[in-house]
Order: C-alpha cells, then sequence, then structure tokens
C-alpha cells in the first residue's frame, strides 16, 4: 500500500473520500469545503439520517463528479476528548474497509488533525489486513485491494514509522494464524535469524542438543512427546556506540501446538491452540520492528518455543523436573506447560551481562484470566511498582487494554510441593495469580512484568482496526515501553 500525505481534501482526485466528524464539534473546514463544493448535498445527507458524529456511524454520498473523488463517506469520531490512539486507528481502518466494500483501490482520509497522523495511517494498514495465505483466490471475484491512501493534512515524516508499526503488528497476527504445521519453532528461529540481518541486530538460536546440554528442563520437559526439536532464541539489539547497560528484555511464551499433553484438553479446546504461541509472536515482531526503527535504547526479545504433544516420550503428571535454574517442579498437570519453558526461559534471563534494567513476559498463559477480564483485556502482574509502572503507561500510550492484578502472598502457598521445590498448579482459585507466581521464583533479582495476554491475542470477529483470527496484541505496548526507556535515557 502505498502512502502519502497531500495537503488540500478538495483536490483529492482519488476513488473515496473519508471525513471524520466528531460529536461535540462543528464539522470541519474540509467537510464544508467538500459539502460546498457538492451543494449542499453531504449535509443533506446527515441530516437525513440523523447523523450526529457518534463512533462509527456513517453518511456515504456519490459526488457526480462534482469533486475529484468518486465517493464521500462521513464517519463518526464521537468526542474529540475521547478518541484515543485506538479510536483514530479503528477510524482508519474503517475507511479503508470502506474503500474494499466498495471496491475503490484509492483512498483519501482526512485527518482529525497532523498529530494523528501516525495512528490513522496505522489503522488503515491494519484494517486492510487478511490471513488468507491458505485461501485459492477466487477466480470470478478478484479480492479487492486498498493499493493507495492519501492521509490528507497528515505529517508525511510520520508515514515510514507508521508502515514499520504495521509491519510489526500484522507479522505478529499472522504467526499467530498460522497453522501448527506451518508456524514451527525452527519458524520462529528462521525469522529471528531474518531479523538479525539489520544493523546492530545479532540473534542466537539454541536447538535441541544445547537446550539438552544446558539443562533447560522446562523446555525439555514439555518437548518430549513431540517431534518437532525445541529452540530458546534470543535476538539482541544494541545501539551503534551503546555498551548494552539498562537493556529491557521481553519473553515470549512460544507453544507453537498445545495438545495439553498427556492431560489432553478435550477436542474443542484444543482446535484452537496453534494460537498458544501469540507471547513470542509479539516479541519476535517487537524485536522486527525496533531493528527498522533503530531506537536508543538496547532490547533483548526471548523465546522458549516448542510443541506440548502426547507421544511415547512425552512428559508425565507427577514427573519431577530440574529446571534451568536448578529449582525442581513437580508436574501435576502437564497442560500447565508454558510456565515451565518460560521459567527457563526468564532464568537465561538472569545471566544475561550486562544485566538488563528489567524483564516483560508475554504468554497466553490461562484460562484464569479471560475469566476474570474478558476477552480484550491483559492481566498485568508484577513485584516491581516502577517497571509495572512503566508497562501500564506503555499499554495507555498504545491504547491496549491492560489491567493489574494482585499477587496473593496465600495463594502462592498452594505451590508448595511435598516432592519437590514447587507444584506446576496451585488451588483450584486464582489460576492467573498462581500461574505468576511460579514464574516468579524463576526471575531473580531482576524487576519482572508478566502480561496474561490469553484473552486478547484472537478475535472472534472484525472490530474496527482489529480483525477477526490473530491481533497483534501486546506489539504496540511493548514498543512504547522500548521508547519511553530511550526517552528517559536521552534525558
Amino acid at each position: 500500500m502505498k502512502l502519502s500525505a497531500p495537503g488540500d481534501a478538495t483536490t483529492f482526485d482519488g476513488d473515496l473520500l473519508v471525513i471524520g466528524r466528531h460529536a461535540d464539534a462543528e464539522p470541519s473546514a474540509a467537510e464544508k469545503a467538500i459539502d460546498d463544493a457538492l451543494g449542499g448535498a453531504l449535509a443533506a445527507a446527515a441530516d437525513r439520517l440523523r447523523f450526529k458524529g457518534k463512533p462509527r456511524s456513517t453518511v456515504a454520498v456519490d459526488t457526480l463528479g462534482r469533486v475529484g473523488a468518486s465517493r464521500v463517506v462521513l464517519i463518526g469520531l464521537g468526542d474529540a476528548g475521547e478518541l484515543g490512539p485506538a479510536g483514530l486507528r479503528d477510524f482508519g481502518a474503517l475507511a479503508v474497509n470502506a474503500g474494499l466494500d466498495g471496491r475503490y483501490g484509492d483512498v483519501g482520509i482526512v485527518v482529525p488533525d497532523a498529530a494523528a497522523t501516525e495512528q490513522v495511517a496505522l489503522g488503515a494498514m491494519l484494517g486492510t489486513y487478511r490471513f488468507v495465505d491458505f485461501k485459492a483466490p477466487p477466480e470470478d471475484d478478484p479480492r479487492p485491494e486498498v493499493e493507495a491512501v492519501a492521509l490528507i493534512g497528515g505529517d508525511e515524516g510520520a508515514l515510514g514509522r507508521a508502515k514499520a508499526l504495521a509491519d510489526g503488528v500484522n507479522l505478529a497476527r499472522t504467526l499467530t494464524n498460522e497453522p501448527a504445521n506451518v508456524c514451527t519453532p525452527e519458524r520462529l528461529a528462521e525469522l529471528a535469524r531474518d531479523i538479525a540481518k539489520a544493523p546492530n541486530v545479532s540473534v542466537r538460536v539454541f536447538e535441541k542438543a544445547e537446550i539438552y546440554e544446558k539443562k533447560m528442563g522446562g523446555i525439555i520437559g514439555v518437548s518430549r512427546g513431540a517431534t518437532t526439536e525445541p529452540r530458546l532464541i534470543h535476538i539482541s539489539y544494541v545501539p551503534e556506540g551503546h555498551d548494552g547497560s539498562d537493556a529491557i528484555a521481553f519473553v515470549g511464551k512460544g507453544i507453537t501446538f498445545d495438545s495439553g499433553g498427556l492431560s489432553i484438553k478435550p477436542a474443542k479446546a484444543m482446535a484452537e491452540m496453534y494460537i498458544d504461541m501469540a507471547g513470542a509472536a509479539a516479541v519476535v515482531s517487537t524485536m522486527h520492528i525496533v531493528a527498522a526503527l533503530q531506537p536508543d535504547t538496547p532490547v533483548h526479545g526471548i523465546v522458549g518455543a516448542c510443541e506440548n504433544m502426547t507421544g511415547s516420550d512425552a512428559y508425565r503428571p507427577s514427573d519431577i523436573l530440574t529446571m534451568y535454574s536448578g529449582k525442581t517442579v513437580e508436574v501435576l498437570n502437564t497442560d500447565a506447560e508454558g510456565r515451565l519453558v518460560l521459567a527457563d526461559a526468564l532464568h537465561y534471563v538472569t545471566e544475561l551481562t550486562p544485566a538488563v534494567r528489567g524483564v516483560v513476559d508475554a504468554a497466553t498463559l490461562t484460562g484464569s484470566c479471560m475469566v476474570a477480564l474478558g476477552s480484550h483485556y491483559a492481566g498485568v502482574f508484577s513485584d516491581h511498582e516502577g517497571l509495572c509502572a512503566e508497562v501500564v503507561a506503555a499499554a495507555e500510550t498504545a491504547d491496549e487494554k491492560m489491567w493489574r492484578l494482585p499477587l496473593d502472598p496465600k495463594l502462592a502457598k498452594t505451590l508448595e510441593s511435598k516432592r519437590a521445590d514447587l507444584k506446576n498448579i496451585g488451588g483450584p482459585w486464582g489460576g492467573a495469580i498462581t500461574a505468576a507466581q511460579f514464574l516468579q521464583n524463576f526471575k531473580g533479582d531482576v524487576p519482572w512484568v508478566h502480561l496474561d495476554i490469553a484473552g486478547a491475542v484472537l478475535a472472534d470477529s472484525d472490530d474496527g482496526h482489529i480483525r477477526a483470527g490473530g491481533t497483534g496484541f501486546g506489539v504496540l505496548t511493548m514498543l512504547a515501553l522500548v521508547e519511553s526507556g530511550a526517552a528517559a535515557a536521552g534525558k
């Protein structure tokens, strides 16, 4: 998709022109100018349809050649004070989807103001995303495409960054949407190697033999039932001239398919378990953006990737695993596998030199978190107030929904084992909390935040800039955290 930022709506000569209107404001200068050129037809249609600028409400008129565009669409933006980054992304997505619906290939979007350019352009690119990699193209009805988007009145300098963000989020969506026979641990490793071709980026991929040599008992145990071999992937970005200190580390759960192991899932619950690597997708895709934008702060992306299957050598309920940290874990449920893989990856972070200033892990870890928060919010857990505040602020900047949940010392006692240092599951209540507290045992002295993103990584239906399927959730928050750290370091 080609992006541009011309200055005048009245001279736009593409196919479709889209203008936003706030519910608590008068029509913009661009809307008035277009309405004048149309002899009042746009205002008349808005009045007839009782258009008041409510979010996502629309009015459309054909121009009959009186302006350059063939059709004009008015989209409600709601009250100006309530239009955050996600609302701007929705506006951009609704605009391009109006283009797709009408088979208009050249769309102009009048941005509310120049500062909104990045988010509107990002929304436009996210809105055109479709996962059709495995669908044959229609023979008699080719799929519509938006080939060019003009951000009218926008900031030309914001377009390159918007494209980098969209590429990253859409990459996370694609990885999440890909079936497990395509998105394997080695697929993630190859992608990491491609990212490492950028300046200041390096990668180390630990294959099965090295994972066994390092005695990463969590990854070894979970992967034993699969024929697909595990990988531990470490992507490192260090800016030119930087010593690598004060880095932020991201850790992603990369269970590329989760059968539940011998504690097998019901068939219906298993069908979507190709998405159990969405945390890894978010981490790898964040590093993809970091490699493109080259921020001023060092970043590590670590992924533990494997399958949890039921082969003849699968680990068993009652097994005791010796983790990479040396702690022992009694396995009571092989479907609580992600925390075992993350535990080894978190301990790996404690060994990085120079030491990182904090680690954030992202994982589709528990259904319990979805019970608590629904399917749009991620749960936030932390024992470090400073880093937690940074992550929450980054989520607000990105306008991704997150909510902090507690770490309860009394619930932590349910992880105590009579046969090992820990059990891999707690009691019947507070499963998202006890899962986080399990991870807490492996993060060492490093400031730590855990994001349980189980609900937010998959959408049942289209919703503004969110498309059905993998959402790419977490990528924009991670990048905002990286850039807030870079800004703080530059003070």
